[in-house]
Formats: structure tokens, sequence, C-alpha cells
């Protein structure tokens, strides 16, 4: 059941967890102010870490202001990244090259991260052929289009349990946002969910609360809500 109004987030939550594109950022872009609720929650205390199926370099090509996030869940929950220092932790194994000279081969774009590798739809009956004839572990995972393939059970609730694991937060600390078919693994283990108004029918059909603006404005609006003082229960 979902909820635009009112916007009642649990009193325990410590952390934002949020997807990039279709979430925070509009056709890749994230505006002013966005960023400036983002600040404003950061100095409340809260932890920022971002869930994205992007490879860091993409990523920081399109949003340099990467040191907002405390940690940074990358390629669909196979790698953690940490701005502060620099850090990357591989959650997962890059597929065999053979696998990625099949795909080549077959005509297909390939995108190869350090752990994901990622094509197009329709291609996805070829990469599963791939993935049956070479015998790999790997499952394929689909975001608006995307097609992307990763080491089986990882996806961005692992990723996202990794992230709180190294921040000392427990997922029930989490607020989660997202508008996408992917972002259903982590949304379902944070202690409050959030959809974005623009998101897929899917994800607003199972979250706790769909914001009435979309894409970022409905994360700013979202934050507007957790820094909102709320009455004490007696």
């Amino acid at each position: 059941m979902t909820h635009a109004l009112p916007c009642q987030p649990p009193s325990s939550l410590r952390a934002l967890a949020t997807d990039y594109d279709g979430t925070l950022a509009h056709d890749g872009k994230v505006t002013d102010a966005t960023l400036q609720a983002m600040e404003r929650l950061k100095q409340a205390g809260f932890k920022l870490i971002l869930v994205t199926g992007r490879e860091l370099n993409d990523l920081i090509a399109t949003f340099p202001q990467i040191g907002l996030f405390d940690l940074m869940v990358m390629e669909n929950g196979a790698v953690l990244y940490e701005p502060a220092t620099g850090n990357t932790e591989l959650l997962g194994a890059l597929p065999p090259p053979e696998f990625i000279t099949r795909l080549i081969e077959k005509g297909m774009p390939v995108d190869v991260g350090k752990v994901i590798v990622a094509t197009w739809e329709p291609h996805e009956a070829e990469v599963l052929a791939a993935i049956k004839e070479l015998g790999l572990d790997l499952q394929v995972i689909f975001n608006k289009g995307a097609v992307m393939i990763l080491p089986s059970g990882v996806n961005k609730a692992t990723g996202l349990r990794a992230a709180l694991a190294a921040l000392g937060l427990d997922a029930a600390e989490v607020v989660g946002v997202g508008d996408a078919e992917n972002d259903h693994a982590f949304l379902n283990i944070c202690g409050w969910s959030v959809a974005v108004a623009n998101a897929l029918p899917s994800v607003r059909e199972k979250v706790q609360h769909v914001t009435a603006a979309g894409h970022g404005d409905g994360v700013a609006e979202l934050i507007d809500c957790l820094l909102t003082p709320r009455p004490i229960q007696a």
C-alpha cells in the first residue's frame, strides 16, 4: 500500500540510501536545490549512501559532488566505494574474459565495469544463452532497458548491507528511495521505503510512502519531511 500524504517516517531513521538515475537525478543531472537538501540532511547527522547501477568513473563524470556521500554502492551492489578515502571494495568477481568476448562477438553493445557487465534490451536472450553455454553462475538484472550481468546473489540489497556494516548501522535505521525495478531489492530491506512520484507502478505499489514530486524534487521533499520536527507521542 502506498501513501502520497501524510509523510510519517519512523523516528529511528539515521541514514538515507538513494538511487541515482531517475531518483536523485533527472536526465543524469542533480539540481542545486536537491544538493542543498542533501547538505541539510548531512548537517543534521544523517549518513548518506548512494545505491546505483552506475560505474564509478561514469558517475564522477556526471556528478562530481560524490563527497556528499559517506559510502557509495556502485555497479548494482557489486562495488563499495568510500569517497573520503578513495577506498574501493569489490563485492563480487568480474565474469571471465570468454563470456565478455562471446557477447562482443555477437555484435551487442557491452560495457564492462570492475564487476558488472552490461548491455541493453533486446539482447537478454543472447546473454542468457551465453551464460548457459559457458556454465557460469551469473544472473541478469533489468533496469529500464538496461541488461546487467552480475554474480549470482549480488544486488543492491547485498551492497547496501555491506555499506551498513561498514557504517555500523542497521537496515531498520535507513530510509531508502528509488524508482525502478532494480531498486526493489534494497527498498525491501530498509526501515522505511519510499518511491519518487515518477517511479514505475510496480515500485510505487510496494513502498510505504510515495512523494508528491518526482526525481530530485521528490528526494528534497522527502528530506524536508525527515527534518520536520514531529510531536512526541504520549
